[in-house]
């Protein structure tokens, strides 16, 4: 990935990851008195399950508490997997295995990851930073004998992200907010990862007619919006909901796909992959129908793009590479 590096560090510029500010600050001050929590509750423990994004199971590892955890019996837990590519899942898995940890992979919304059961639980929120609350931490009892309890806590990270990409990564999974790094920065980063890989050009679900091109016209299409993407919980989606969204997910898969088939440059080259990012997002405006004076455009492009790959619209990824040899954290 180094090639994605390159083009992030001049197209992007230098964000700083840092707790005591600098270019961005996007430490919250309630994850620095869970860390500390944490590590003195670490004390008590026999059993510790660590839970990672199974899209990023190193970048999404708190390396200030790996020391810690080294010491207690744990268990891995990669979730999310149903957005991971489970091609490259079983050799994480491997992987971990191959340094002695325990790793699992699941998915928390699903009854198969998860056993149905009348447990306690601590609240939690959908989005990065919403767990605050260290009561959190109170002994929660979910058998008698033997005696077990279960301390819960909020999700958190690193004061300090070792480097641009990572803090990008953990940003396109969406456990950094939006607002902290900006859409516009993470879209075209995710684009970036999508051409070096030659992601477009694998999408071979695409019949002829597709491949053709898409007519981007908006004559007899209502407007697209996020909401359509949000789980409906108290009724099923409307049929032509869910039509459209995957009239607008072929759109957005053929104009991607066209704009990297006919690039004539080099992905490797950090002007060229710059240029043909540059080509994509006037063809995703055209995608999503985004007037082409609207203001704010880019806004508006970055945020349904995204919506759209976690969403698992895009296909399953996984964004870290398996590390060749030496086992890490």
């Amino acid at each position: 990935m180094g090639k994605v590096k390159r083009v992030i560090k001049k197209g992007l510029g230098e964000m700083g990851f840092n707790a005591g500010g600098g270019a961005i600050n996007w430490f919250p001050g309630h994850m620095a008195a869970a860390t500390r929590a944490i590590r003195e509750r670490l004390k008590l423990a026999d059993l510790v399950l660590e839970v990672r994004d199974a899209r990023i199971p190193l970048s999404s590892a708190n390396q200030d508490l790996q020391p810690h955890l080294s010491s207690k019996r744990r268990i891995l837990a990669l979730n999310k997997r149903d957005l991971a590519n489970p091609n490259i899942m079983h050799k994480w898995i491997h992987y971990f295995d191959s340094c002695k940890q325990d790793c699992i992979a699941i998915n928390a919304h699903s009854k198969s990851s998860v056993k149905k059961g009348k447990m306690k639980r601590a609240t939690v929120g959908p989005l990065p930073g919403v767990t605050q609350d260290i009561a959190g931490y109170k002994h929660l009892q979910i058998a008698h004998q033997p005696s077990i309890y279960v301390l819960d806590s909020p999700g958190v990270l690193v004061p300090n992200i070792p480097d641009i990409e990572t803090g990008l990564k953990l940003a396109l999974a969406g456990s950094v907010k939006d607002s902290v790094v900006g859409e516009e920065r993470i879209a075209q980063y995710l684009l970036a990862v999508l051409n070096t890989r030659g992601t477009p050009l694998h999408w071979t679900h695409l019949n002829n007619r597709r491949l053709e091109g898409i007519k981007f016209d908006s004559e007899g299409k209502r407007e697209y919006s996020l909401k359509d993407l949000r789980p409906k919980r108290r009724k099923p989606p409307n049929n032509s909901d869910v039509l459209y969204i995957e009239d607008i997910v072929t759109e957005v898969q053929c104009a991607l796909y066209l704009t990297l088939s006919q690039f004539t440059g080099n992905v490797e080259d950090e002007g060229d992959l710059g240029g043909l990012i540059e080509q994509q997002f006037e063809a995703l405006q055209k995608a999503f129908k985004i007037p082409h004076k609207a203001s704010e455009a880019r806004l508006m492009i970055s945020k349904k793009f995204l919506t759209l790959f976690r969403a698992g619209k895009l296909g399953p990824f996984i964004l870290d590479d398996v590390p060749d040899a030496n086992c890490v954290s």
